[in-house]
């Protein structure tokens, strides 16, 4: 097993003429893991796990659609850098997915605070998230962002025990308004513990 990288450099990124012609079939082929990271808890929460692969097409596609040539890579570079996880934890992007605008204002009014309130269970040891500080995701009034950058970070037994196939893991909310938990699939576990080098 190869160990994961953890940071796109300039030279991983490749010329867009390039990427145009190899693009369908890069997104293709990271849809099945996509779909492995992609973890739904409770109605309306979704986490998509982060890895380089991921970031990798993601800076591809803002260069592609915003077309800003050679000036835009280092913005790019600098944005989805910060969520490749670095060896010994976890990053997710958390999006609570509410298509009626209304319910979703609604809803995002009463579960402020809940960027603190995030956790993983590994085998029973709780791991809290970490909200990334790069911008308050609850305003004053209360009303909490409708997307969260969150680390879970690892020590080394409990890295050992989320690496083991009998382990439960379980992803969820300590929130007195969303108190919703999720079981990882086998196949789901088993992806992400790759993330760890």
């Amino acid at each position: 097993m190869t160990a994961p990288k953890h940071r796109i450099t300039r030279s991983d990124v490749i010329p867009m003429a390039e990427f145009t012609k190899l693009r369908q079939e890069r997104r293709r082929a990271l849809l099945p893991v996509k779909k492995l990271r992609r973890i739904e808890v409770g109605p309306s929460a979704c986490f998509y796990f982060e890895s380089y692969d991921t970031m990798w097409l993601q800076v591809h596609e803002m260069l592609f659609i915003e077309k800003g040539g050679e000036e835009q890579i280092d913005g790019e570079l600098q944005a989805y850098n910060a969520l490749i996880p670095q060896g010994r934890e976890l990053v997710a992007t958390v999006m609570f997915e509410i298509d009626n605008e209304t319910e979703r204002k609604n809803f995002l009014t009463r579960i402020g605070g809940i960027e603190n309130a995030i956790f993983m269970s590994v085998g029973g040891e709780t791991v809290a998230a970490v909200p990334e500080d790069d911008a308050e995701r609850t305003r004053e009034d209360g009303k909490a962002s409708s997307v969260h950058f969150v680390r879970f970070r690892f020590t080394q037994p409990q890295i050992a025990k989320f690496r083991r196939a009998d382990t439960q893991v379980i992803l969820g909310f300590k929130h007195p308004n969303y108190g919703h938990m999720a079981v990882l699939p086998e196949a789901s576990r088993a992806e992400l513990a790759k993330d760890f080098a």
